[in-house]
């Protein structure tokens, strides 16, 4: 069968027989929002809803598949990746040997086609071509990666190409996968083959791991973070989260502007996005306390994401976790009223590590000195709640490197040693904000009122905190102001807004425990200052 181009839209010169897909149905390049949507809708692959977002589902991977995940191991990654349980190693012949069952997969089926460009400066973006077979998922491309002009498209060579095959399964014993999913990338072949899986998610974050394992070695910090600036854009913040610790909320201020929510990097002349588009977490979303996300969930152009929707009257229930709690709103960031669509800005003047520790030992703020960041940069600390779990109900603490850990094909130290220079050279405050538990554990205590949170990220931006004076948690050695404006000052101290100071003093034990366990990993490589600036027995804290 002769490759077929359809629907007169701007075309690549660098067709598909360069990728070895030949012998194909119908080929879709570059279509728009509107003419995806028709697809999405006469291939069944969602339904529309109230007010125009298209409503998807991706069946029974609901999120990420870290243990399909493989990095091909050959010459070219064999001294620099960073080999273990997150990096583990796929043989080049058996990556070859899948592509061409893949290859045979795509003849005689239609294939959707977005090329992009991901990293908003000129400098460093990478043109990437996503190859998809379900419209919904080149309408994600389309929507969160960034846009080529007419001119770009004609000529547009990609350094890294994505084909994501759902339908397409492997086989383990012959293809040497750990299941039929599979997430493989070849760094050596600029290719990333994704399979058995609907999780639009995995591509995003596919090249987010190429991103940080090439721009590093152009000096560009890669960044698992969101950016906005205020009135002067100089005045930029960055804020670093993992899951459910508020990155997307408190980047989302009406009074400043966005530069995006998720990637970014920081090269020598300041910050920039990664992506045209957001990816919001929506479950319990509401109205009053995240508007704007909120808003964009009811408008034509986003794609809900196993969000539950009344096929009568097609409006949608975001309190509802009957697919998942990883409930999904993908949008362009154009739509965000004070959003900054060039993606750019300068270097950042403070830096925040958000945490939601469900133990409640840290608090609310407290300021941290450059060993202290490198310190929590890499141990990237947050905890889970697991009384959404049956039967469970104590937090766990989750420790991911970097505050991105399944995305770092290099030595988490690598990251760390180009975040300190960058905050060296530029003077840049960092600030460990917690948005869980005050007054006691979770069960216990209360998380903190995003009220609060708001105030605190005010003051550390407006420079309120500047010259307020500190004292000195004695366990992590922490530094705390002692007043924050519209804060209660009887919250900022963990030891005294717990009814049981000997309590606090167990549980602090326990958590730095957990700290020095999860940093022995990467205590070779850091030196006597970083190690010195953990966690450390104290006179209140009992000895483990």
């Amino acid at each position: 069968m002769v490759q077929q181009s359809v629907e007169r839209t701007v075309q690549s010169s660098y067709g598909l027989e360069h990728h070895g897909l030949r012998e194909l149905g119908n080929v879709y390049w570059n279509l728009p929002t509107a003419a995806l949507y028709e697809h999405v809708v006469r291939n069944r692959e969602g339904l529309i809803a109230h007010l125009g977002p298209l409503v998807v589902r991706t069946g029974s991977h609901t999120g990420r598949s870290p243990n399909d995940k493989f990095i091909v191991r050959d010459i070219e990654t064999e001294g620099t990746v960073w080999w273990g349980k997150t990096n583990r190693p796929f043989e080049p012949q058996d990556f070859d040997h899948l592509f061409l069952r893949l290859q045979a997969y795509f003849q005689n089926r239609d294939a959707y086609v977005q090329d992009c460009f991901v990293g908003a400066d000129p400098r460093y973006r990478v043109s990437v071509r996503v190859i998809t077979e379900r419209a919904w998922h080149s309408l994600f491309a389309h929507t969160m990666f960034l846009r080529p002009k007419a001119d770009e498209l004609r000529q547009f060579v990609p350094e890294f190409t994505v084909i994501h095959s759902p339908g397409f399964h492997a086989s383990p014993e012959v293809d040497r996968t750990l299941s039929p999913t599979f997430i493989l990338i070849s760094f050596t072949r600029k290719l990333v083959l994704i399979g058995g899986t609907e999780y639009a998610g995995e591509i995003k974050k596919a090249l987010f791991s190429a991103l940080n394992y090439l721009l590093p070695r152009q000096s560009v910090l890669s960044m698992h973070c969101s950016a906005n600036y205020g009135k002067d854009p100089q005045d930029v913040a960055i804020f670093f989260g993992l899951s459910g610790t508020g990155k997307t909320t408190l980047s989302a201020d009406p009074q400043r502007t966005l530069i995006g929510d998720d990637e970014h990097g920081w090269s020598e002349d300041g910050i920039f996005n990664y992506e045209g588009g957001c990816y919001a977490k929506v479950i319990r979303l509401s109205r009053e306390g995240e508007p704007e996300i909120y808003e964009k969930t009811r408008r034509f152009g986003t794609i809900l994401e196993n969000v539950v929707m009344d096929v009568q009257t097609r409006r949608i229930d975001l309190d509802s976790d009957m697919f998942t709690e990883n409930t999904r709103a993908a949008y362009s960031i154009e739509t965000v009223s004070n959003a900054d669509k060039k993606g750019m800005c300068g270097h950042p003047k403070h830096v925040i590590f958000l945490t939601a520790d469900a133990f409640g030992v840290l608090p609310p703020v407290s300021r941290l000195t450059p060993e202290q960041a490198v310190y929590h940069f890499i141990s990237g600390y947050t905890a889970r709640v697991a009384g959404t779990e049956r039967g469970v109900t104590e937090p766990t603490a989750t420790f991911s490197a970097c505050f991105g850990a399944p995305f770092l094909p290099l030595h988490p130290m690598d990251y760390a040693k180009l975040l300190r220079r960058k905050l060296e050279q530029h003077g840049a405050q960092v600030w460990l904000v917690n948005t869980g538990w005050i007054g006691g554990p979770y069960g216990v205590g209360q998380r903190i009122s995003l009220a609060y949170t708001r105030a605190i990220i005010t003051a550390i931006l407006d420079g309120s905190l500047t010259d307020v004076p500190t004292i000195t948690e004695p366990v992590f050695g922490l530094h705390i102001p002692t007043a924050v404006p519209d804060v209660p000052p009887e919250i900022l101290i963990p030891r005294e807004s717990w009814a049981d100071s000997t309590a606090y003093d167990q549980k602090a034990a326990e958590v730095a425990a957990l700290f020095r366990a999860n940093f022995e990993q990467y205590a070779a490589a850091a030196g006597a200052d970083i190690l010195a600036a953990g966690p450390r027995l104290s006179n209140h804290t009992p000895a483990m």
